[in-house]
């Protein structure tokens, strides 16, 4: 055994591969696999093919850890945050590849124990009763890389094990644990008043005398043929795949990112993307955290776009109520997200069990208008200049500072696919009347859409129908691109519709795909914007001109162009489809959509010259880009 500070006595500063040579020949590792060696900050690190990794000199723990799960030789920088200062002591040493933490008044008997072997982090932890039990904590800096720790949920609050460490952009860890009892890890995120995630792995008790952690890393991405792995345009797709499932370490489902909102709304967009996932590790699949958030929201939970949810604050008591009215676009997407699990698991049990609940949804969403038409309405007129200037509800949809009201292309978009797939749930429990009942709804907004939406004068589909009669049409990507992709605009008029999105782009003069792409061309007028706040793209001017390009005013994001990208592809436009997602996959390989610039503000919203005007950091929604990869393909499977 040697001690810490007896290998700071062979380190040659300046002649890093000669001491990697050295401290590999006193040990037990090969080259190959593992080499330590003692920093000038004298702690102990090893790097493989993928993991690079400084373990703490001082006590249990590590300072840095960065994966390359694809092993590329591309490391991205640590995103730990350096643990605060621990009062008790420890003789730190290293033996047969072993780190080893044991308390100073017994130094031969370690209570923790690590070492790094080529895919593999391993960490051991003994009971010593001459010692204290010290727990051992990895915190993260989410500006870094937005870890996220998947699994299920104990009754306890933790989770359980086996799991999965996701750090998007580096790659994932799958974490498995064995002791006495069943091993779970606490996992906790802030973003208020300081941003933080942490990950504890309990260390050995009296109860439980010996526990052992292994974490591997892994790729987890869904293979397409015939995509060579030599090929780096899809490394961006390889790596953050995953990076749209966050666990938000409080709420206990899926949401905004680890500390942030749950809504409702976009879980659709989690289950289209779960059901094409790989298991993540054994016994857990992304369908499964599907499933387990649906069962949460079955269970009565609220998320954004419920009444009564408050958007997640932790720094206070103050968060702001989304309004009285449910958003036109939360049951159709907790419905859609419903058909894509049962469908994809095959759980028939769950969905018999499900059902009723689904059923209420379902005549909740499709509940009688007043004026008799088939389209999903939501309470708030749209009419321009109709929302006051102290927001007391939010508009219909996702696009919470843009006036959508009454009748909403998008939600109705949503709404379509909905029915369909209850409709085929229905028809496998034998629910017959439902299930005609549902596809005639659907057929029925099939066939009102076009006339509702769309503009005679643009030859484009317009955002919403105001309460007055007026369409709002801004020019929006994303409208026409579900219409398209959801197959309620078909043939001619499908291609017509995207030429004309495609040249309103080039006349905006929009041409940095890497960017993303924006939700509108034209700015939106003040007085269909809700929130005036310039921070969030709120105008002075009424044609919306100086707020134009900020946030949800036309701002570029990679949010919902997927819906723009997978309608090119649908119709055939390979050569437009890849004009769009090719620099949008540069961009996710180098993280252009996260992090945070120097101006405070992040990168999950930008101006068309890429200046920050987020506020999430992390926003997983972005991610549902990366689905366009399988339109590409021709691996998605056709709508109910």
């Amino acid at each position: 055994m040697r001690m810490i500070a007896n290998l700071d006595a062979i380190v040659l500063p300046g002649h890093p591969r000669f001491v990697a040579r050295i401290i590999c020949l006193v040990g037990t590792l090969s080259v190959a696999t593992a080499c330590f060696a003692a920093s000038s900050s004298d702690s102990l690190s090893c790097q493989t093919a993928a993991l690079r990794i400084a373990f703490d000199s001082s006590r249990p723990g590590l300072t840095a850890l960065s994966v390359d799960s694809l092993q590329r030789g591309e490391f991205r920088p640590s995103p730990l945050i350096a643990p605060t200062a621990s009062q008790a002591s420890y003789a730190v040493s290293e033996e047969a590849g072993w780190v080893r933490y044991a308390p100073v008044v017994d130094p031969r008997n370690p209570i923790w124990e690590m070492r790094c072997d080529t895919d593999v982090l391993r960490m051991r932890t003994t009971y010593n009763p001459r010692s204290p039990a010290q727990d051992l904590v990895l915190k993260f800096d989410p500006d870094v890389s937005h870890a996220t720790l998947l699994g299920h949920v104990t009754p306890g609050g933790d989770i359980a094990l086996p799991a999965l460490l996701h750090l998007p952009g580096m790659g994932s860890l799958r974490v498995y644990g064995s002791g006495r009892s069943t091993v779970s890890l606490h996992y906790d995120a802030r973003r208020n008043p300081t941003r933080f995630v942490t990950i504890t792995f309990p260390a050995a008790t009296a109860q439980d005398p010996r526990i052992e952690y292994k974490l591997q890393a892994a790729a987890i991405y869904p293979a397409i043929p015939g995509l060579d792995l030599a090929d780096r345009r899809f490394d961006g797709f390889r790596r953050d795949y995953l990076d749209i499932f966050q666990q938000q370490a409080e709420l206990h489902v899926l949401a905004n990112n680890a500390a942030s909102d749950a809504c409702a709304f976009t879980l659709y967009e989690y289950a289209d993307m779960a059901r094409h996932t790989p298991e993540l590790v054994e016994g857990l699949t992304a369908l499964d955290l599907v499933r387990d958030s649906l069962d949460r929201y079955l269970a009565g939970f609220l998320g954004y776009g419920m009444p009564g949810y408050k958007t997640f604050d932790d720094s206070s008591d103050n968060g702001t109520s989304a309004g009285p009215w449910v958003f036109s676009d939360v049951y159709p997407s907790l419905l859609i997200s419903a058909y894509d699990y049962a469908d994809a698991a095959g759980d028939t049990a769950w969905l018999r069990r499900s059902y009723g609940a689904l059923r209420k949804w379902t005549e909740a969403m499709i509940a009688a208008n007043a004026d008799g038409s088939p389209l999903l309405e939501y309470p708030a007129s749209g009419d321009s200049g109709s929302w006051p200037k102290k927001i007391a509800a939010r508009p219909a949809n996702w696009w919470d500072t843009i006036g959508f009201g009454h009748q909403d292309a998008y939600s109705n978009a949503l709404g379509y696919r909905a029915l369909r797939g209850m409709a085929a749930l229905a028809d496998r429990l034998g629910e017959t009347a439902d299930a005609t009942r549902y596809r005639d709804r659907a057929e029925a907004i099939r066939e009102a859409f076009v006339p509702a939406f769309l503009n005679r004068q643009t030859g484009i589909l317009a955002g919403w129908r105001s309460r007055d009669g007026q369409l709002h049409d801004y020019r929006f990507t994303f409208i026409n691109g579900i219409a398209v992709r959801y197959h309620l605009v078909e043939g001619e008029q499908a291609r017509q519709i995207m030429e004309r999105i495609l040249a309103e782009m080039d006349r905006a003069g929009y041409r940095d795909f890497s960017l993303g792409l924006p939700g509108n061309l034209i700015p939106i007028r003040r007085a269909d914007y809700v929130d005036l706040d310039p921070h969030w793209g709120g105008p002075v001017k009424e044609d919306g001109s100086d707020g134009f390009q900020i946030y949800e005013n036309g701002g570029a994001t990679a949010c919902f162009a997927y819906f723009t990208v997978a309608a090119l592809y649908g119709i055939g436009d390979k050569e437009q489809g890849d004009r769009i997602l090719m620099p949008m996959l540069e961009a996710f390989a180098r993280q252009g959509f996260s992090g945070r610039a120097p101006n405070g503000n992040t990168y999950d919203w930008k101006d068309w010259h890429g200046g920050a005007h987020g506020y999430e950091g992390f926003l997983v929604d972005n991610y549902y880009a990366l689905l366009a990869v399988l339109d590409r393909a021709g691996m998605m499977e056709k709508l109910p």
